[in-house]
């Protein structure tokens, strides 16, 4: 008889405390293998930092003063959950997991969800100003999403501490306008069935606090990003926040991935005319028709479609047309054409060098200009 591919949960704990043996009691690598090889990263660095399994943990709360200044610091992104936090808690209410918050140094700045108080396990970590980093707590999904920053999930006894070992987790990093690292959001169980699923639903919220960070910074113009044949206006969207003279404000991670310029957090001094290859009064322009949607082209010869919506905060007495300039009766394929016919004139007429400046072929930039030869 075949066997399960899919171990059983009984077989699974076993299979995570041999692994634990291996690596925890005997500094051997792990015979069998453990849902991710940043596990066994993290066991090391907590071995290698003096910790050992069989520590009790403290689940220390940081000074007072060091509390108020966190809460002050976090301020802006316990509100933005909170909308999130409120649906999410909904969607697990029957499953024994209660949810956290922390700042970027794992510091908890929010908790939600059905917790119960009187289960000590529950309360120690459930507190606002509870330190849960990876050098407080050792292995856990808080102290791997803010250090391998993306989605984990942790069962049991692959936290690295024994006394934390009825645990089970999913945690996501959350990112702000920046790009930057701005916290993690945590989903946890105590002795409850193990739930992997919960790693997407963790990443789609966080995406979704991301989102709500995003849009509450001050911007003139909000546009959707997603390639074409994908329906723009739901949360596989990039999002790009510019101010009335088409700088960038703030992006999401879709957006970073979709392009690019985006992908270094901070990104100061980006003009969106320096990601699509078209004017940016185009955006604004659009925002105001009936139907928004544009497809632009980028610089790297890709395409998106667009929807750009106008912040009615903001823009309120802005002419977003760049003196009352508009060009919301110029067809796109013109405007391509000619900042690609700039790009070689700015070249000199080498179309080889324009080319390599625009990141397309000679090929494309020939056939834009209709066959236009340019020595």
């Amino acid at each position: 008889m075949q066997q399960a591919l899919t171990p059983s949960p009984e077989q699974r704990l076993q299979l995570i405390d041999r692994a634990r043996h291996a690596v925890l009691d005997e500094s051997q690598s792990p015979a069998v293998a453990l849902s991710a090889s940043w596990i066994e990263r993290s066991w090391r660095r907590c071995l290698s930092s003096g910790l050992r399994p069989e520590q009790e943990v403290a689940f220390n709360v940081v000074p007072a003063q060091a509390v108020r200044h966190t809460e002050e610091a976090n301020h802006t992104l316990v509100q933005a959950a909170r909308p999130v936090l409120e649906k999410l808690g909904r969607a697990i209410i029957d499953t024994r997991y209660f949810i956290i918050l922390t700042n970027a140094q794992g510091v908890v700045v929010d908790v939600s969800g059905a917790i119960d108080r009187a289960d000590r396990r529950a309360d120690a970590i459930a507190r606002v100003g509870v330190d849960l980093s990876e050098r407080s707590v050792g292995t856990s999904a808080i102290g791997a999403a803010l250090g391998e920053l993306r989605p984990v999930w942790l069962h049991r006894g692959e936290h690295f501490f024994s006394s934390t070992s009825f645990y089970s987790c999913a945690g996501a990093p959350l990112f702000g306008p920046d790009g930057r690292c701005a916290g993690m959001l945590d989903l946890t169980g105590i002795d409850a069935v193990e739930r992997p699923e919960f790693k997407h639903l963790a990443a789609q919220s966080a995406c979704r606090i991301e989102n709500a960070l995003l849009l509450g910074q001050p911007h003139a113009l909000m546009v959707r990003l997603n390639w074409p044949g994908h329906t723009l206006g739901f949360d596989a969207d990039g999002l790009v926040c510019l101010d009335a003279d088409g700088w960038v404000v703030g992006a999401n991670q879709i957006a970073r991935q979709m392009v690019s310029q985006l992908a270094t957090p901070g990104h100061a001094g980006v003009h969106i005319g320096d990601v699509f290859g078209i004017p940016y009064q185009l955006l604004f322009d659009a925002a105001k028709r009936q139907n928004p949607v544009i497809e632009v082209p980028l610089w790297s010869g890709l395409r998106l479609n667009a929807l750009p919506m106008a912040n009615a905060e903001t823009t309120h007495g802005i002419d977003a047309g760049a003196g009352g300039r508009t060009t919301e009766n110029v067809p796109l394929k013109d405007l391509e054409t000619a900042l690609i016919r700039k790009a070689v004139d700015d070249a000199r007429g080498n179309v080889a060098q324009a080319a390599h400046l625009l990141g397309i072929s000679r090929a494309t930039v020939y056939r834009k200009l209709n066959n236009k030869k340019h020595h």
